[in-house]
């Protein structure tokens, strides 16, 4: 089989964060040092060390100097195309850089969660955390954004595509069993009194916490957000775009302190506090209170999904048509054919049908086969009901070109981009000043790093 060589860039800027230090001498004091530089960067002990952890957390048992070698040439790389992007003065806004940055705070103190359990846990305080992961992926941006200039003209013919898959075709993975699907789904509309009842309740938290009762008190009390609730309804820092519309408006015009009127949104009605303004993010906390749907409302929309199914079942009317024509859910545009949340393509392992669709049975289910009513919790966790029917179901086999194409087509552009980049990197060495530590030197790199 010939081996091709994928080098998939991204993964070159993983944050990792390990409580672990591989550098403690036995004395207690913390031993560090350069191994090797890239124009004005520098790649140190402790970044391979730690790299070498986290993969070792994810792999098992390996050849130590290998993985080492290994990820030294991935860093060399990715400071390499650092290096390009100074030189050619790319510009990332720190706007751009600090929503990523929430992004990943916020999964880190979800993760452990509390600050102080994230502290405990890493070593690092909120704040070093911030700053790490700014300048990480900040020269992350600057690096992606010299590949995608360098590779956004690569393409792949569907003889590459062939020719591709000849080649590594004895070593194609076997693919589980996955599944197509499709929905209708019917959300009630809440009526006014209970709009005005939840209202009336929010207003009168608010008026309570203006009259000095701790606001984080009564989040935990009266809340119904699962996220926050222990949190004492706290979101953490996040920036513009980070969050729906009408809640953003509303914390970004707030002072320390002071809590907003009730807001609507999509997911509910809110009163909103602000804890913090830090440059262009802002933490706060909030409640959430969601209107409740009658049962008389919800009974209707369960009694019309089911005669909508039977209609479907006798071929009144096309499933697809149905869902243009009737269904609130987000795939109404695509008849109904549902997205893959995690993959962004419309097949599910019958894993991922349970974890996005729970009561959803795919086992021994024939292709074709519409449920009655489920009901559910949308996205913004109002209650509703759908029906579902099983597409297509394509057994487990061994990766091709006819059941996918598409995957075996993606992973040749890739190839090819990996190519060029490693072709382009080859002429950037020669002109671009590196040193490499002795200890490395012996490393059987992919590239000429040390100029032998």
């Amino acid at each position: 089989m010939k081996k091709t060589i994928l080098i998939l860039l991204i993964s070159l800027f993983n944050i990792q964060l390990t409580t672990h230090n591989p550098l403690q001498a036995q004395d207690g004091v913390v031993v560090d040092g350069v191994v090797a530089v890239v124009g004005k960067s520098i790649i140190k002990i402790s970044d391979v060390e730690n790299g070498y952890v986290q993969y070792r957390l994810r792999q098992g048992k390996d050849n130590a100097q290998l993985t080492r070698c290994s990820l030294l040439e991935n860093m060399l790389l990715s400071k390499l195309l650092l290096h390009k992007g100074e030189v050619d003065s790319v510009e990332v806004t720190d706007e751009q850089v600090e929503q990523e940055v929430q992004y990943y705070l916020k999964n880190y103190v979800r993760q452990y969660g509390s600050r102080e359990a994230m502290r405990d846990a890493t070593g690092y305080t909120y704040d070093e955390m911030h700053d790490i992961f700014f300048d990480q992926l900040k020269n992350r941006k600057i690096s992606q954004e010299v590949e995608y200039k360098l590779t956004q003209n690569v393409t792949v013919t569907p003889r590459e595509v062939a020719d591709f898959y000849n080649n590594i075709k004895d070593s194609l993975p076997t693919i589980p069993e996955t599944y197509e699907l499709s929905e209708i789904v019917i959300t009630p509309d809440v009526s006014e009194m209970e709009r005005d009842r939840v209202r009336t309740e929010l207003s009168a938290l608010r008026e309570r916490v203006l009259k000095g009762e701790k606001f984080s008190m009564l989040a935990t009390l009266y809340s119904q957000d699962p996220g926050s609730t222990s949190k004492g309804g706290e979101l953490g820092f996040f920036t513009r775009g980070d969050m729906v519309s009408e809640f953003e408006a509303a914390a970004f015009s707030l002072k320390p302190g002071e809590v907003s009127p009730v807001i609507e949104t999509k997911f509910g009605f809110h009163i909103i506090q602000l804890i913090e303004r830090r440059g262009n993010s802002v933490n706060v906390r909030h409640i959430l209170m969601i209107p409740k749907v009658s049962s008389d409302d919800l009974l209707k929309a369960r009694m019309r999904l089911d005669s909508l199914a039977q209609e479907i079942r006798s071929g009144k009317i096309a499933f697809d048509n149905a869902a243009r024509q009737y269904s609130d859910g987000p795939s109404k545009s695509q008849g109904g054919t549902v997205t893959n949340e995690m993959t962004s393509n419309t097949r599910f392992t019958k894993e991922e049908v349970a974890e996005q669709f729970p009561g959803v049975s795919v086992v021994g289910v024939e292709v074709g086969n519409i449920t009655n009513a489920l009901l559910y919790k949308t996205e913004s966790q109002r209650d509703a009901y759908r029906i579902m029917r099983l597409d297509k179901r394509t057994a487990e086999h061994k990766a091709n070109l006819t059941d996918d194409y598409d995957r075996i087509s993606e992973a040749a552009l890739q190839e090819k981009k990996d190519k060029k980049i490693m072709e382009w990197s080859a002429k950037m060495i020669k002109n671009t000043y590196i040193r490499i530590a002795d200890e490395y030197k012996d490393c059987e790199f992919r590239l000429n790093w040390t100029g032998k």
